[in-house]
């Protein structure tokens, strides 16, 4: 059996329709940039560098030269969490503090970001600017005002010291939230004997003055009795009584029950009634 000679012939410019093809796929392939949900693409031109005065690619297919690039940001909300943030208080005292930060790069300057801190923000601005701000607002305060009665305002202050470091920086800071302040032991111990033991003297206080408005109370109400009897005294003249008395004589001897009248023979000139019973 003789060998034969395969010959496999391509239609006329098929190579060349091959090639195209392969460069096309592979254009399209490099072209096409998929934006996940909550994210936006900032476009990065070969000639240009980053494209900040038009708006970033949405979310969705979009197709894209070859040659640029394009760096995808995501603009919902998130949280980072500082875990034992140790700082010094007023007074030189070591404080631990826990606090939540809720920051988003925003659609509007997600650009500008990228092309002024880059896609490692969180590490190079975020955490810095909200350590320097704990370490700033914590040094105003005493221990007891950390534990105690400031905890409110000291979250503010973190929140809007850390906003002034990050708004200029095209990072939107939404909200700063003091989850926990550690002392150490025995000052948390001298604190907590503290407050209970002035909790215990306001309480004290407020029976005090509980048991002096009561004692207040029955003065005026002794002496409006006294001076009632004092006015009732004063208008009772010995007429009066003795007109009230024959008043109540009449009504008595009017009365169906039987009964002896001694006329004038009464204290001060009286009738006595005796009864038969």
């Amino acid at each position: 059996m003789s060998n034969q000679q395969l010959d496999i012939k391509f239609p006329k410019g098929g190579i060349f329709f091959i090639i195209i093809a392969v460069i096309a796929i592979i254009i399209v392939s490099k072209s096409a940039v998929t934006i996940g949900s909550g994210e936006r693409g900032v476009l990065y031109k070969l000639m240009g560098g980053v494209v900040t005065d038009e708006a970033p690619l949405d979310e969705g297919f979009n197709l894209v030269m070859p040659w640029n690039k394009v760096f995808k940001y995501n603009v919902r909300q998130q949280e980072l969490f500082e875990k034992k943030m140790a700082v010094l208080s007023s007074n030189g005292l070591e404080i631990q503090l826990d606090a939540s930060v809720l920051y988003q790069a925003t659609t509007k300057t997600v650009a500008l970001l990228h092309q002024t801190r880059g896609e490692g923000y969180l590490q190079s601005v975020i955490i810095p600017a909200i350590r320097s701000a704990t370490r700033s607002v914590v040094g105003r305060y005493t221990p007891e005002q950390l534990y105690s009665s400031k905890r409110d305002a000291i979250q503010t202050e973190i929140f809007e010291e850390t906003k002034k470091i990050l708004e200029p920086q095209y990072i939107q800071l939404n909200s700063v939230l003091v989850r926990d302040v550690t002392l150490p032991p025995t000052i948390k111990t001298a604190i907590e004997r503290k407050l209970k033991q002035e909790q215990e003297s306001l309480e004290y206080e407020f029976r005090l003055v509980t048991a002096q408005k009561e004692a207040q109370k029955q003065i005026i109400e002794a002496q409006g009795k006294a001076d009632a009897n004092k006015i009732l005294s004063a208008s009772l003249t010995d007429k009066i009584l003795q007109d009230k008395g024959i008043e109540a004589t009449i009504k008595l001897s009017e009365s169906p029950n039987s009964k002896v009248i001694v006329i004038g023979s009464g204290k001060s000139g009286m009738p006595i009634i005796l009864g038969n019973q």
